[in-house]
């Protein structure tokens, strides 16, 4: 496991921001093994409950809420998150990314503002608190491609040492802005690009629609590249060195993750299917989201994660679920009711992202790899 050294965070903590410092002496701790999730921390799901404007945590068991970030404005605030499409519990703090909700006639759940839309663009850390401790992106929905701006964040993992870059960053996909950034925790400086800024195509270093990037053990980046139907691992130095389509039959790549069997699963999101495939992008295994009866016949679903006991955790977005499926296809835990938005008890609006809390299989590890 990687961890920062006592003397290089000495010298961090001269030159910081107080907050950033406090964030990295916790987050240290816990690199240390000096604190450690709860007995329960397995039996919550975090979920970006995206039209519900909120994070919430719930107890897999009852399915009540025991903790929940966003007022439900749609003005991004220090209470308020606004169309958000990631959230991830990294320690004693939640990192979320504010994405916004686009202008929409007529307006799209969660924002009143069918012409303006109601944009957020902000990627933050919250403590226990609901307390705002960091944030890169400006405050009152401003979007931009410069210093401390962002346009359409939807996701973002923490990482404890960048590859080739020691030190915390923040690892951001900047949706609109068409690229992948990885942000330095106490300068806020952008330390690596991959993507052109707002140039979308195939080309070299660009993007189309990215929509997530991960951190591999062998220190590439697999970035799913949404509009462009695939997903393609790039090295530090920005060479793509694999692309993954599943046969070239990939529509809308919404999410990836590279599995501890070199498999990577990614979430086929308008074949509305969650896909595994082996190095030789051949697909071994695969999970239909809208064969139930009463489904959404387009649910578009938009993460899947592979959870340590072997099932898959599913954002089945239009759906308005998150359901764990084992391997033979299964449902053995679902939250939110089929097809049926809400904000009650066991309800939500267009869920865009859900993990289970302490469980990194086939995410960043925030402290590194084992």
């Amino acid at each position: 496991m990687a961890h920062t050294h006592s003397s290089q965070m000495r010298a961090l903590l001269a030159t910081s921001a107080t907050a950033a410092s406090l964030i990295a002496l916790a987050l240290s701790g816990m690199a240390y093994g000096q604190s450690a999730p709860g007995p329960d921390a397995q039996d919550h799901i975090l979920i970006a409950d995206q039209f519900n404007n909120r994070v919430i945590e719930v107890d897999r068991h009852s399915h009540k809420i025991v903790w929940q970030f966003g007022d439900g404005s749609d003005h991004p605030g220090p209470q308020s998150v606004v169309g958000t499409n990631d959230a991830e519990r990294i320690g004693p703090y939640t990192l979320i990314s504010g994405t916004g909700i686009p202008p929409s006639s007529p307006a799209l759940p969660g924002c009143s503002d069918p012409v303006n839309g109601c944009p957020d663009n902000r990627v933050f850390l919250v403590n226990h608190a609901g307390q705002i401790v960091w944030q890169y992106g400006q405050d009152g929905g401003v979007s931009g491609a410069g210093p401390n701006q962002l346009n359409t964040p939807v996701q973002a993992a923490f990482v404890s040492s960048f590859p080739g870059y020691p030190g915390f960053v923040v690892l951001i996909t900047d949706q609109v802005n068409e690229r992948i950034i990885a942000v330095d925790l106490f300068s806020k400086s952008i330390v690596w690009q991959y993507g052109t800024t707002g140039v979308s195509g195939t080309g070299v270093n660009q993007l189309n629609n990215p929509n997530s990037a991960e951190v591999l053990e062998n220190g590439h980046i697999l970035i799913a590249d949404e509009n462009n139907n695939r997903v393609i691992e790039v090295a530090s130095s920005g060479t793509i060195v694999q692309q993954f389509t599943a046969g070239g039959a990939i529509s809308g790549a919404a999410f990836a993750s590279r599995l501890d069997n070199g498999h990577t699963l990614i979430t086929d999101s308008n074949n509305n299917r969650i896909v595994e495939v082996d190095r030789h992008d051949q697909i071994v295994w695969q999970y239909l989201t809208n064969t139930m009866k009463g489904s959404n016949p387009n649910p578009l679903p938009t993460r899947a994660v592979r959870l340590r006991d072997g099932n898959t955790l599913i954002s089945d977005q239009f759906n308005n679920r998150v359901i764990e499926v084992t391997a033979d296809g299964r449902i053995v835990f679902q939250q939110g009711v089929l097809n049926a938005a809400g904000a009650g008890f066991d309800q939500l609006n267009g869920p865009y992202d859900a993990k289970v809390i302490d469980d990194f299989t086939g995410l960043t590890p925030p402290f590194g790899f084992d």
